[in-house]
């Protein structure tokens, strides 16, 4: 008697259970909407309803829709794995078929089907073009931002030569993470002259806030800028201090930024902005066989490699240097703590203002040449610096080198970094780990980026 009561016992159970469940999420959903609708301001006096829609409220400001559908989300999808997982336990105890298969049917199937029609409200609208704004202007209340992001309509009313109907201006989804400085950032008077406020730029940038939102007011520049010096003399030669707005920085002139002085304000790259010292790079032999020289490198290819980046930390030494072999170099930077984008600009090189954030804006296989050194090291997430070599393999040609300078790291993590950079099976020209300290190991090594045939 009592064997045959087992399975419908256990069947009732499971059915009540999962109308505890099922009724904790209506519960869910329920406060979820009544939120909803005093938000809107259904739930105020009739004299405050204008003022609730048309005036900007923090609770409504801080309130997404999105946010409470991805509540209601989560909360199905974990419903929908708990099933799954009594599922798995009724087949290892051998449960009665029918059971199984009335949950997979009657319950399972249904819950996940509810799922994805909640997931497809998420997704933007695809529409005729009648659709003014988007939702992302409305999560910022600086008129110039929502002016910015808001697509601008061709005035001809026809497709444009980039065969769009209209432009979308970008900015980095971080920007809406960063609410309170891009929006300080985007706060001034159309046409006059901009803050003197790079640093809060960079900081959004650095953060992911990337790219910024153009800006309509005037880039500030020193009150006693001078004439840069002749390409003869800048390529090896400090340049002139009244050249940079020093208001954001430790030092107030190039002098100060000595790796001798400890309060030069920068830590990467140290004595990067002396000269003498700079010249011997690459062209001089040291002890370290992790240094290669550029007559070696270049020797590889010979007359094949013509322009290029380098990706790193540094004041442009490595694209001065290039220059005198009559190869181009796009050098990009950071002004971590120092001016080097102007420096290197001041030098008559090309300065690339870029984090390793974004994508690198050149097209596909259209690079000699990539040099990294200074900047990735050993305190890079694994999944980043994957990201970053895959888009260094995108710009980089057929044939391409790959220059990695002096990337160091602990012993005991070279396995998986050398394991990154050998991923792609480039032909190694030169491959060499030597040590650094007694716990970190240096890596130099030149690869070529074979010819994929489509």
């Amino acid at each position: 008697m009592g064997r045959s009561c087992f399975p419908r016992c256990g069947f009732a159970r499971i059915i009540a259970w999962l109308q505890l469940v099922l009724g904790i999420l209506v519960i869910v959903v329920s406060i979820s909407s009544l939120f909803r609708f005093y938000s809107a301001g259904f739930f105020v006096h009739n004299e405050d309803i204008c003022r609730h829609f048309y005036g900007p409220k923090d609770v409504y400001q801080g309130f997404d829709i999105n946010d409470r559908i991805a509540e209601v989300l989560t909360t199905i999808e974990n419903l929908h794995k708990k099933l799954e997982m009594n599922l798995q336990q009724m087949e290892k105890s051998n449960t009665r078929l029918e059971y199984k298969n009335y949950l997979e049917v009657e319950v399972l199937r249904p819950v996940y089907s509810a799922y994805t029609a909640l997931k497809q409200l998420r997704l933007p609208k695809i529409g005729n073009g009648t659709v003014k704004e988007e939702s992302l202007i409305d999560t910022f209340t600086t008129e110039e931002i929502r002016k910015y992001i808001a697509p601008k309509e061709n005035r001809i009313g026809k497709i444009n030569f980039y065969g769009t109907e209209k432009i979308y201006n970008t900015i980095g989804h971080a920007c809406v993470l960063m609410k309170k400085e891009l929006e300080e950032y985007m706060d001034y008077d159309i046409g006059s002259y901009c803050k003197d406020d790079w640093n809060l730029a960079q900081k959004l940038m650095v953060n992911g806030c990337d790219p910024l939102p153009r800006r309509r007011c005037l880039t500030r520049a020193s009150k006693v800028y001078q004439k840069p010096y002749p390409i003869n003399e800048s390529i090896w030669k400090l340049p002139d201090d009244r050249n940079v707005r020093w208001g954001n920085y430790q030092c107030r002139n190039f002098g100060c930024l000595s790796g001798k002085n400890p309060k030069r304000g920068y830590t990467k790259c140290i004595g990067c902005f002396e000269m003498e010292k700079e010249k011997l790079k690459w062209v001089t032999k040291t002890s370290l066989q992790v240094d290669f020289l550029i007559r070696d490198v270049l020797a590889i290819k010979p007359g094949q490699i013509r322009i290029g980046l380098d990706y790193g930390v540094g004041t442009g030494t490595f694209a001065a240097r290039m220059r005198e072999l009559n190869v181009t170099i796009v050098s990009t930077a950071l002004n971590l703590g120092a001016p080097f984008n102007e420096i290197i600009a001041l030098r008559g090189l090309i300065p690339l203002y870029a984090t390793l954030n974004q994508r690198l804006p050149f097209f596909d296989n259209t690079m000699d040449l990539i040099h990294t050194t200074g900047f990735l090291d050993g305190w890079i997430d694994l999944l980043l610096m994957d990201f970053i070599i895959f888009d260094w393999d995108r710009v980089l040609r057929p044939g391409g080198l790959l220059w990695i300078d002096r990337f160091f790291c602990n012993k005991k993590d070279m396995e998986d970094y050398t394991y990154m950079f050998q991923q792609l099976r480039y032909k190694k020209h030169k491959w060499v780990i030597a040590p650094k300290s007694q716990q970190q190991v240096y890596l130099s090594a030149v690869l070529e980026k074979p010819p994929r045939a489509i």
